[in-house]
């Protein structure tokens, strides 16, 4: 019979950053209304603070802190600010869903918008 290990000897689960940046940008994907056609999908960057030692006890979050940056590309003209806000809840739910760590703090920058209008023009269809 294998002998038991004190709590404090055992090893911890960390989830890496990359791990975690994988689940919001999937979900800033998912709330994102359209990418547009010539645009980059959403990009997201992490950084993950551990847990301390004594978390679990305490009732907090067992595997850390995330906080988030995600970067967009949007079609003009649309409400920014709604798109910006549904990116920001489903990445803190997705987060904290999957990934079971608090999230405090998503932020979202808009990289740059892409006009329908001069889309069109490009196509050779101005009026």
């Amino acid at each position: 019979m294998a002998a038991q290990v004190a709590p404090g000897e055992r090893g911890a689960t960390r989830i890496a950053d990359r791990v975690v940046a994988k689940i919001a940008a999937r979900a800033a994907r998912e709330a994102v209304e359209s990418v547009p056609a010539d645009g980059a999908p959403p990009h997201a960057t992490v950084s993950v603070l551990a847990p301390p030692h004594d978390s679990a006890r305490a009732g907090r979050t067992p595997f850390g802190t995330a906080r988030v940056r995600v970067s967009l590309e949007l079609d003009y003209p649309c409400d920014i600010g709604r798109q910006c806000g549904a990116v920001r809840q489903q990445v803190t739910e997705r987060v904290e869903a999957l990934a079971a760590m608090d999230v405090p703090e998503v932020v979202v920058q808009v990289e740059r918008l892409h006009s329908a209008r001069v889309r069109v023009a490009a196509q050779g269809r101005t009026r």
